[in-house]
């Protein structure tokens, strides 16, 4: 069971931790407090007993249902944007069953269940029913005021059902789009987590294969003339193979970072197996360790590109406070994309504009490709 379905569980069960599933039912008894006119009503109704013990009956089971649908609704059982459980729908019927019982005996003052009705359909149920329940509400008030003689005195109700109309409109209105605007920043951030960990897979995994590549061809080259360093190249495969696998499975789990100082490492390393020298201006800690790490990824993806596509015999890595720059004597950028920005150089740029600096490609000072960040 993930986190997220124990929080749900717990939710609907009630032993979870969130407050409001376990202590928001106090809301639906606090309003209960307006059905005291129905109760008013029962103690001077002039009915016959029966209708009358009836009306307690019904009025008992009306609070009880309303406070147990009013607590299931908010553990699980739908309402706003999810779909209700039968249990709701038939909670609902009940309830507008409990107050036609209650007539009799209460007269007029049977319109106090109204806004109960109006609140666990708006909440509860679905959002065709909360229009439904509202407009039906409106009119039973509204005809039992106007056209039933001596009922003027329950103009007051008809101006709180009207009220309460508004209320739920907007209020219900306003915590969906909540709950959908909250579901799209998942989305939005399972989108970007995804297209992070597809970056990182691919710098790590095209950074490795192409040293993995170059070493493969060094060692059938040195077979047959030097056995020895054959098999130390061999094991160095073996090593970057190793650790692109595990750097895989670390990505994935979103826990991976290289230092600067080790990307520097395998820099060195990936290039001397393809005869490129390599130079290196300053040292990392000139770069604080936020930077570093934008930097190693940077260096890695700019190294791969050099390897892959340039040609060179030389990379020049400059590092100063807010400035990696990475050079080539190469063919230079518009040769090796074909003046088109690939998927490294946008990476790269990507990863730049995420840790807020700036990033340039352009020629070198002689020839080649230079790489730039700055902070």
């Amino acid at each position: 069971m993930t986190m997220q379905e124990g929080r749900e569980a717990d939710a609907r069960s009630g032993t979870g931790k969130d407050p409001w599933a376990r202590f928001g039912w106090l809301m639906a008894v606090v309003w209960l407090v307006f059905l005291i006119y129905p109760v008013l009503a029962l103690l001077a109704s002039a009915a016959p007993p029966a209708w009358v013990v009836t009306g307690w009956v019904a009025l008992v089971a009306f609070i009880v249902l309303y406070v147990t649908g009013f607590m299931h609704g908010m553990r699980g059982g739908g309402g706003l944007g999810r779909t209700p459980s039968r249990r709701q729908w038939i909670t609902f019927a009940a309830l507008i069953a409990c107050a036609l019982v209650t007539i009799p005996a209460v007269g007029g003052s049977a319109l106090s269940f109204l806004p109960f009705i109006m609140s666990f359909a708006s909440y509860g149920l679905t959002r065709a029913w909360h229009w439904i329940t509202t407009i039906a509400a409106l009119v039973v008030a509204a005809g039992c005021v106007f056209l039933i003689p001596d009922n003027l005195s329950y103009l007051s109700v008809l101006a709180i059902v009207a009220l309460l109309g508004v209320v739920n409109t907007v209020s219900t209105w306003l915590i969906v789009r909540s709950a959908e605007a909250e579901r799209l920043g998942r989305e939005l951030a399972t989108s970007e987590g995804r297209e992070a960990v597809a970056r990182d897979v691919h710098d790590l995994i095209g950074h490795s294969l192409t040293v993995v590549g170059l070493k493969a061809q060094l060692v059938r080259r040195l077979m047959d003339s030097d056995p020895e360093r054959a098999k130390a190249e061999l094991a160095d495969i073996e090593r970057l193979t190793a650790e692109a696998i595990a750097g895989v499975r670390q990505t994935v789990a979103g826990a991976r970072a290289t230092t600067l100082v080790e990307q520097l490492a395998s820099t060195e390393d990936s290039l001397r197996a393809a005869d490129i020298a390599l130079v290196v201006d300053g040292t990392p800690d000139a770069l604080s360790p936020v930077q570093a790490i934008t930097a190693s990824w940077i260096l890695r993806e700019a190294t791969t590109n050099t390897l892959r596509h340039s040609g060179a015999a030389a990379v020049r890595v400059r590092i100063a406070p807010g400035v990696l720059t990475v050079e080539d004597d190469g063919v230079g950028p518009a040769s090796e994309t074909g003046h088109r920005e690939g998927n490294g150089i946008r990476g790269m740029r990507e990863r730049a504009a995420a840790a807020g600096a700036g990033f340039a490609v352009r020629p070198g000072e002689a020839a080649g490709t230079r790489v730039e960040v700055t902070w």
